[in-house]
């Protein structure tokens, strides 16, 4: 892990809207034995199911947001912090 600061505000490729740092926030609070349980191969119910914080629409519960997290960008952020925390 990257010690000198969080993934919430570590670089972004491009600049980020509010849900983009809610995201990163979310992520920022999972444990790093959470985090690390997860596996690509997981179907997209296996990643919900583990999160256990998606909505019956489909959708991440986030607070701060102004757009739906599906589980394609719930994917691309969380295997972007794995990186960042070295767990991959």
């Amino acid at each position: 892990m990257n010690d000198s600061t969080s993934f919430e505000e570590a670089p972004y490729a491009e600049p980020p809207d509010e849900t983009t740092v809610s995201l990163r926030a979310y992520f920022d609070r999972m444990s790093d034995e959470k985090l690390g349980e997860y596996s690509r191969d997981w179907s997209d119910k296996q990643l919900i199911d583990w999160d256990g914080n998606f909505r019956s629409d489909g959708a991440l519960m986030l607070v701060c947001c102004d757009r739906d997290v599906r589980v394609e960008e719930y994917r691309q952020v969380l295997e972007a912090c794995r990186r960042f925390r070295s767990l991959e």
